[in-house]
């Protein structure tokens, strides 16, 4: 076997053992990221000199080559957040996650592709290119990554993390989930990815989209992997405001695959129109299987998911409008030339700075905030979180888990999208409601569909329930190797 092939804590395993030395480990992340950076575009940037862990005994993850999406602040690394604005942007300091990392023995190796600030569901409104999903390279024409209409897409913001992590070039990456970031890479590139219960992970140094949705997440190979990353993230941070003083650690260690008395509920609004067949069958069969590990599964009513998708979108853009009005190009980042005055100034750089689909994003959000609007749209909107959370809330008392699909189709052609926002944005349809309610989910690999593509199914848990959610994901992969799959054998080159 390979070192790509293995988990992340396979990989440590053998460190430690001095099966593995670090250099071995860092060269085979080097070797993958240079041979497949030209197809699938992964990386933003690649550190270099990449310096091993000083202590192998720092954490159970200690020496692993990792990486960071690149709205993470990483100190004297370049963090652009896939945008011109932020080209030349070496934060000073670091995120609080990857301070707790670094503490940990985590080795990077760079920051990694994404949708520009977060914002789309396919990783390609980057301003350095879309990001390639490792499974589809053969219907991708050439190595350029610009006007690759043919191409299969990594999906979501996180789709950089989510590619390098199937194609094998870093054992686990750190990605942002706003309405399914994490997630919906995670189910299109076959890997698993958990977006944790909203603050119980600090936010400091992220570069904000929306502030009560953001939250970051690991994306690795399996649900041990993810637990392992968060134990080491998780935890109360004074610089973080929204950040929750609840119990950190333990979740790895909580991973029996016992299922026996657990209730799994199947919102019936998740399986009807739009969702393809074969999405569907798979996530019907991964039901089977958490049955036949002990579960009960059940099917009922959450009709508020009909309203899911609208809400976000309200609530996302106004907060983006607000936090994006910092880049103005007086403090830092791109400055525009040739401009009259200050207001000039303004303007031309963010209408220069920014691209469509930001720009997009940023005018919904002023308006549903302007005068005459705000309690037609924002406010509305702001109500029906709390409705859509409240009958989560509900369903938790009766059902430990849901189990839904990540995405209504396996990984849509790049371009396809991005002529339709619209239906851009209704491919978030199964995954926005966890960010709106600040619930943990979790996207684990379930099969292929007839195009040998990756479908991911998503466990849901009630807030501060992620060890359930993780343990659910961790059964499943103790009954299956979906995955334990790689993009043709491995080679995503």
């Amino acid at each position: 076997m390979e070192l790509y092939e293995l988990t992340a804590l396979e990989l440590a395993q053998k460190l430690r053992a001095g099966e593995v030395t670090q250099q071995e480990a860092v060269e085979a992340a080097l070797s993958r990221i240079h041979a497949a950076q030209r197809s699938n575009n992964a990386f933003v940037t690649v550190d270099g000199p990449v310096f091993p862990a000083a202590d192998l005994t720092a954490s159970p993850l200690a020496g692993v080559p990792m990486a960071y999406k690149d709205n993470i602040c990483t100190r004297g690394v370049r963090t652009t957040c896939a945008s011109k604005i932020l080209g030349d942007f070496a934060p000073c300091y670091d995120a609080t996650v990857a301070e707790r990392l670094s503490a940990a023995g985590a080795v990077s190796m760079g920051k990694l592709n994404m949708d520009e600030f977060a914002m789309g569901s396919t990783s390609e409104t980057s301003f350095y290119g879309p990001v390639r999903n490792p499974w589809d390279l053969t219907r991708a024409p050439g190595g350029s990554a610009v006007g690759t209409a043919a191409a299969g897409t990594a999906a979501g913001s996180s789709g950089g993390a989510a590619a390098a992590v199937a194609a094998g070039e870093v054992w686990y990456a750190i990605g942002s989930d706003t309405g399914g970031s994490i997630r919906q890479p995670a189910a299109y590139c076959g890997v698993t990815g958990m977006k944790p219960t909203y603050g119980t992970v600090s936010r400091y140094g992220l570069i904000a989209y929306a502030s009560s949705l953001d939250q970051m997440g690991p994306i690795a190979r399996s649900a041990a992997d993810c637990a392992a990353v968060l134990d080491l993230i998780q935890g109360k941070d004074p610089r973080d405001g929204t950040c929750l003083d609840a119990p950190a650690g333990g979740l790895r260690s909580s991973l029996t695959g016992d299922l026996k008395g657990k209730k799994i509920g199947l919102p019936v609004d998740c399986f009807g129109e739009g969702l393809d067949p074969e999405v569907r069958a798979a996530v019907l069969a991964a039901a089977d299987v958490l049955k036949a590990r002990g579960a009960e599964v059940e099917e009922f009513a959450l009709p508020v998911m009909e309203y899911v998708v609208p809400t976000y979108y309200i609530i996302a853009a106004a907060e983006a409008s607000s936090n994006l009005s910092r880049f103005d190009g007086v403090k830092y980042g791109w400055r525009a030339e040739g401009y009259e005055d200050l207001t000039d100034l303004y303007c031309k750089t963010r209408t220069q700075g920014f691209g469509s689909e930001v720009k997009r994003r940023i005018l919904l959000g002023t308006f549903v905030l302007s005068s005459g609007y705000y309690d037609a749209y924002y406010k509305k909107a702001l109500q029906v979180k709390a409705v859509i959370k409240k009958a989560f809330d509900e369903a938790f008392a009766k059902y430990d888990l849901l189990l839904t699909p990540v995405a209504p189709t396996t990984a849509p052609k790049l371009g396809e999208s991005l002529t339709d926002p619209l239906k851009m944005y209704l491919s978030d349809i199964y995954t926005v409601s966890v960010n709106l309610a600040g619930l943990p989910a979790l996207s684990m690999p379930c099969g292929f569909d007839s195009k040998g593509l990756p479908i991911g199914a998503q466990l849901i848990g009630p807030a501060l329930g992620d060890g359930g959610v993780l343990n659910a994901a961790h059964a499943f992969q103790l009954a299956t190797d979906w995955h334990k799959k790689s993009p043709k054998g491995g080679d995503a080159q």
